[in-house]
């Protein structure tokens, strides 16, 4: 089986003579926000990526979007020369009306003395999908005193031979657009080590991350953007697994399966000497991700195991992102992992994120290097969140009580021994079907169940559940709409087990 690149790039050949993606040309394409909350405007971005070695001039742009009978055209001039390595150019559309848009794109470029029209990119085998944007009807739900964030996400720091990235100052407005609060810039410890225009050569990684950290805290205040690291870190077994540290004042060294070693992919630092460093939450990225036995040994990757989760150490993992774009065997298999360390009396919290590498409405990323590309709509920026209670999304993660969604809210409250659990939808993100508590009895007896949970429907969008913490270890919930949204909270202990907030 092949390792999966990942990220759509056409111009690396790993030193062959050949390749079936390769173009003489930048890669170009139309971006935007998958949704858009009402009062902000419709927001696209032109991506030119690798114009200092294929210079281009954008000249027209237009966009149509159509909703039933609605049709909308917006047209401008750009006339723009592009020579630099990394250009997002956002269009302004305004603000449209409520409803879900498809938007065809035609974008007129010079290239190498021709005139060409783009679509949507001028990436090979690809089908040229319109953007999907929804706009929202109402804001989106979400209790009052909680945040929501986009917990792993990319800079283009994260740019090299098969990865793409974007600014902060692009993620921060497609942040403010898509309805979030704050962003965790969380790029990849082995790409501030080595210089953007020449992937093999190093360079001083903490001057780099310095660097990010100083012009992310030029940006506005609004949605608050944090930078930090997914570290290549080892683990029990001495292989690499990927650790999201947001908020980290320092570069922490982590190269094992950045690529550029070919076998010699030894972890550079275990995962409890990096989180001993610091008092500052880190969390277990994709846990439990799919992969192919070739990256696998080649990369020398693997999963997280309980021992790698420290508890009972000065700084414990604080949350699993098992919800790492999509609800996919990953999912599933991470799910099962963190149930089992509740189980254990573990009350460790779950993660939301998208991975997301610049990608704002659609996913590409190559299927087959060198011959083919794929295409979806998981690993987009700020789909899946995580909302937690404080206005700190830092120290947010030492409390206990967070959920993680793709659309509904979904949290519980306590008074005495009785959990509340509140849920929330909009007509855009469907009604409620189901909405089911877990429960555990006391440590140590019984595996997780489902329970009796009596549902209070206030409305087709809103319910309350109440269950009697008595007598239990634990209790938690899931819910889920007719348009398959989907919310999980976080374990709910009892007070003799851990502080509840």
């Amino acid at each position: 089986m092949w390792f999966d690149p990942d990220y759509a790039e056409m111009h690396y050949k790993f030193k062959l003579p050949w390749s079936l993606l390769y173009k003489n040309e930048p890669e170009i394409l139309i971006d935007a926000p998958f949704q858009v909350v009402p009062g902000e405007d419709t927001r696209l971005f032109i991506v030119v990526r690798e114009a200092n070695r294929f210079p281009v001039t954008l000249e027209t742009f237009e966009a149509v979007f159509t909703c039933g009978t609605t049709r909308i055209t917006k047209a401008q001039p750009i006339r723009e020369e592009v020579r630099t390595p990394f250009r997002f150019i956002p269009i302004s559309c305004g603000k449209l009306p409520s409803g879900n848009y498809t938007v065809e794109t035609s974008l007129t470029v010079l290239l190498n003395g021709k005139r060409k029209r783009i679509r949507r990119f001028n990436l090979t085998g690809l089908k040229q999908n319109p953007l999907q944007i929804a706009v929202l009807r109402n804001p989106i739900p979400k209790p009052e005193g909680y945040i929501a964030g986009e917990t792993h996400s990319h800079t283009y720091i994260s740019a090299d031979p098969v990865e793409f990235g974007a600014s902060p100052a692009v993620l921060q407005q497609a942040a403010q657009s898509v309805g979030l609060d704050f962003v965790f810039c969380t790029d990849h410890s082995y790409d501030f080590a080595f210089r953007d225009d020449n992937y093999m050569i190093r360079t001083d990684a903490s001057v780099r991350y310095n660097e990010l950290r100083k012009e992310i805290a030029a940006l506005p205040a609004f949605p608050k953007m944090i930078a930090g690291e997914e570290v290549s870190a080892g683990n029990s077994q001495g292989q690499n697994v990927h650790l999201l540290f947001p908020g980290n004042p320092f570069y922490v060294p982590g190269e094992g399966d950045c690529g550029r070693r070919w076998l010699d992919n030894k972890p550079t630092l275990p995962i409890a000497q990096i989180v001993s460093q610091t008092k500052l939450p880190c969390f277990a990225a994709h846990p439990k991700e799919q992969m192919g036995k070739l990256e696998r040994f080649i990369f020398r990757r693997g999963d997280w195991h309980a021992e790698d989760l420290l508890k009972g150490s000065q700084n414990p993992i604080a949350a699993l992102e098992f919800w790492n774009g999509s609800r996919d065997k990953g999912f599933e298999l991470g799910r099962e992992f963190w149930i089992s360390e509740l189980e254990k009396g573990n009350f460790i919290l779950p993660l939301g994120g998208n991975d997301a590498h610049g990608d704002l409405n659609e996913y590409t990323g190559v299927k087959i290097p060198l011959f083919k590309l794929k295409q979806s709509h998981a690993h987009v920026f700020g789909y899946v969140r995580t909302v937690v209670q404080g206005s700190d999304p830092i120290s947010a993660f030492r409390g206990t009580n967070l959920y993680i969604t793709d659309g509904p809210a979904l949290w519980w409250t306590v008074e005495g021994e009785t959990v509340t659990f509140h849920f929330q939808s909009t007509e855009d993100f469907g009604t409620l079907q189901t909405l089911t508590v877990f429960a555990q009895e006391t440590l140590g007896t019984k595996k997780e169940a489902p329970i009796a949970a009596p549902l209070e429907k206030i409305s087709d969008f809103e319910a309350v559940a109440k269950v009697s913490l008595s007598g239990k270890h634990y209790v938690r919930a899931e819910a889920e709409t007719d348009f398959k949204r989907f919310a999980l909270t976080s374990a709910c202990p009892a007070l003799k087990d851990s502080a509840r907030t």
